[in-house]
């Protein structure tokens, strides 16, 4: 399962600030959202609680300790008074329910006030000779439901209850309306202060994300080896430090990477020139070699025996100048190809039979395979790969040639020990010898690394792998038509 993407920073400081202020605002509004709404129900409950005992006051006397339903209807709509319903109980009587005779029912008041809908809570406080009161939801609508008893007065001053309890509802609708406008408001202004924070937070990310994109962009440039990339360095924050300390950086890498390269060009000058002026007294002790050689045979044996040591390390050492002067020519980009239609079977069979190697190889080599490629240095890799892999490995040493219409490939192996791990990675580096993993190490350790360019020249590849049943398999991948010099295919 693919992981969700990491957001970015500018994401995650914008959800910050959002956050912030969704909790400053809940808890700011969230708090004076309660405080109000105790405050609008608690003054409208006193209100309430007031009224019914003024009302309460203006019964007394009592005309009757036992009264009936008329009476209580009497105390129930004097306790109404037009403005809600009200309900009186004696023991098992109580009052008609509803407004008093000729009163008017207020739009929101309740329709009617039962001894049913009193809670038993309620009754309890009252019967206890207290006066209490509790909110509810009566027909969907919030209502005040205030119970109190009436006492008598004995003419000792001590007081008794009567038994008799009154109930008045009071509807809160108006305050639950002020109350659900308070909370509009609140939402309301969360929403401002949302929407505020994330324009603030913009406005901050911008100006944090752009110094943060400028040293992004400029690490990626000094990556690619836009060695001379500098960021502007504004005020004196940390980002400025950060700017900076970038720049300082970048200065550094500039001046060394100045120097390596200066100090490389020198190294490979110096390799050229010396190549170069090694060739003249080279073709003259290659000469002398070539006649000491001859001669090898009718002299002593240790004169013999040194005039072939000299004859050989005298070829040997042509070879390596060779080499160095064909890397100096990779190394100044001059090296170049000259292009012909070439038969692949028989450049193979060509390059084997110049060196004596057609009895030592095997090939697998389909006719009818042509490519336009510079035949000379497609000799010059199969010669290193082949010669490679006699020295070094163990027969049979095949050759094997493969086509499509765009590519052929050319698989040189050897059936030997193979090259250990840790030496595949460094095979075609200059003068790099893996003699710990080869029965023998000879050459001047640059034939791999040439044949490798002149691959690379075609716009082709070479690699090397280990086969599953042992042996190196180096594999050369080249172009059935290779770039034309001038820029553009033939």
């Amino acid at each position: 399962m693919t992981p969700w993407p990491s957001p970015g920073l500018r994401a995650r400081l914008l959800f910050a600030f959002a956050l912030l202020s969704v909790v400053t605002t809940v808890a700011v509004t969230g708090g004076i959202y309660v405080l109000a709404r105790t405050e609008i129900l608690q003054r409208a409950q006193d209100a309430a609680v007031q009224t019914m005992t003024s009302r309460l006051q203006a019964l007394f006397p009592l005309r009757s300790a036992t009264p009936g339903p008329d009476e209580l209807q009497q105390i129930a709509g004097t306790v109404a008074d037009g403005n809600g319903s009200a309900l009186a109980l004696y023991h098992e009587a109580h009052s008609l329910t509803g407004p008093p005779p000729g009163g008017r029912r207020p739009r929101e008041g309740p329709p009617t006030l039962t001894p049913e809908v009193i809670p038993a809570g309620l009754r309890g406080v009252v019967a206890s000779g207290e006066v209490g009161w509790q909110r509810v939801i009566w027909h969907g609508a919030p209502f005040l439901i205030i119970g109190a008893p009436l006492v008598i007065v004995e003419q000792d001053r001590t007081t008794r209850i009567s038994g008799i309890e009154v109930y008045a509802a009071r509807s809160l609708l108006a305050e639950q309306r002020g109350i659900d406008q308070l909370a509009t408001r609140a939402l309301l202004t969360g929403g401002v202060a949302l929407a505020f924070a994330v324009v603030l937070a913009s406005v901050a990310t911008r100006g944090v994300l752009r110094p943060v994109r400028e040293l992004g962009r400029a690490a990626r440039l000094l990556g690619e080896g836009e060695l001379r990339t500098r960021i502007a360095v504004r005020g004196s924050d940390e980002l400025a430090d950060v700017a900076r300390t970038f720049n300082n950086t970048a200065a550094e890498l500039e001046r060394h990477v100045k120097q390596l390269r200066e100090m490389e060009a020198d190294a490979r000058r110096f390799v050229a020139d010396v190549s170069h002026e090694l060739r003249t007294p080279l073709a003259a002790l290659t000469a002398v070699a070539d006649v000491l050689d001859e001669e090898a045979a009718g002299l002593p044996e240790p004169a013999g025996r040194a005039a072939r040591l000299v004859s050989q390390e005298t070829l040997n050492l042509t070879g390596l100048v060779n080499d160095l002067i064909e890397i100096s020519r990779f190394d100044s980009g001059v090296a170049a190809l000259a292009l012909n239609d070439v038969d692949m079977a028989e450049l193979v069979r060509a390059t084997l039979r110049s060196r004596g190697w057609p009895d030592a190889v095997r090939t697998e080599l389909p006719p009818g395979v042509t490519a336009r490629l510079d035949p000379r240095r497609v000799d010059v890799i199969l010669a290193n790969l082949v010669g490679n892999a006699l020295r070094h490995g163990e027969p049979p040493v095949s050759v094997r040639l493969h086509a499509d219409p765009h590519r052929i490939i050319l698989e040189v192996r050897d059936h030997g020990p193979g090259l250990d791990e840790a030496v595949l990675p460094h095979v075609f580096d200059r003068f790099y010898k893996a003699s710990a993993s080869r029965a023998r190490s000879e050459g001047s350790g640059l034939g791999l690394a040439i044949a490798r360019e002149n691959a690379l020249l075609h716009h082709g590849d070479l690699t090397v792998t280990n086969a599953p049943d042992g042996g190196a398999v180096f594999t050369l991948r080249l172009p059935r038509r290779a770039p034309d010099p001038d820029g553009g295919p033939e």
